[in-house]
């Protein structure tokens, strides 16, 4: 195996690392991925960059970006594999669109607040991208995006159209109407209605998210987290009282749940 032991390697040496690794006389793993195999793979060496950023864990994310990097290398020696293309391109493409886009930087527009420069930036896209009406960048918004994260995108690009909510107030007034439709939904007993039903009210949450200035996704999570720390409090306060958790009447949980918050 030609290769070179360093002290300190750079983005050459995870290419050519790559490399070495999907060779015939490579690892045995590596050679046989494919995009389709490791796209799990992506998602959560994505997530777990996110982690480290939410925890400010700077030699986390110094590792969590490697595995990132790593990620984005084995898929463009795929398709230099295959022939389409490799990664100077992709390094080529996203510097060509960074200057496109920036023009208030490398061309002669003035752009001197960030909303302006957003303004530029959604402009130039649309165009770059052949898009005629504010529909077609609403269908560019990655289907593969978490759920709330994707309504919200979705809800923030069609809003350019003019058709909105005028504020916070006005898109939480349409909760009630979707939660009496989801009720209804469940009367019935209707999976696909329910499902569609529970859907709209979710879909007007995140409205009342993104007026709020509020990124749903992280919300959400958020709310996640404190439910298991409280539910592990509320777990072990039991414990230490004898309480049975799973025989126990639902109002003792309840008063359990109450002391905890």
């Amino acid at each position: 195996m030609d290769f070179q032991y360093k002290d300190f390697y750079r983005i050459d040496d995870l290419i050519r690392i790559m490399h070495i690794l999907r060779a015939p006389d490579g690892c045995p793993w590596d050679r046989v991925q494919t995009h389709e195999s490791i796209r799990q793979n992506f998602i959560e060496e994505t997530y777990e960059a996110i982690e480290a950023i939410d925890k400010g864990d700077s030699p986390l994310l110094k590792e969590e970006l490697g595995d990132v990097l790593m990620q984005v290398i084995f898929h463009s020696i795929m398709e230099e594999e295959a022939g389409r293309f490799d990664f100077d391109d992709v390094c080529n493409d996203v510097c060509q669109k960074l200057i496109i886009r920036h023009p208030h930087v490398f061309g002669n527009i003035e752009a001197d607040t960030p909303d302006e420069v957003l303004r530029n930036w959604d402009a130039i896209k649309m165009q770059t991208k052949s898009q005629e009406k504010v529909s077609d960048s609403v269908d560019d918004v990655a289907k593969s995006l978490p759920a709330l994260m994707r309504a919200q995108k979705v809800q923030k690009r069609s809003a350019k159209s003019g058709m909105d909510f005028k504020d916070a107030a006005d898109a939480a007034s349409k909760i009630p109407e979707e939660q009496q439709e989801l009720f209804a939904a469940i009367d019935t007993d209707d999976k696909d209605k329910i499902e569609e039903e529970l859907g709209d009210l979710l879909f007007s949450v995140v409205n009342v998210a993104r007026f709020a200035g509020v990124d749903a996704e992280r919300a959400l999570t958020r709310s996640t987290e404190k439910f298991s720390k409280r539910f592990r409090a509320v777990e072990e306060l039991a414990e230490e009282r004898g309480i049975d958790m799973k025989n126990a009447p639902i109002s003792l949980i309840d008063s359990l749940w109450e002391e905890i918050k």
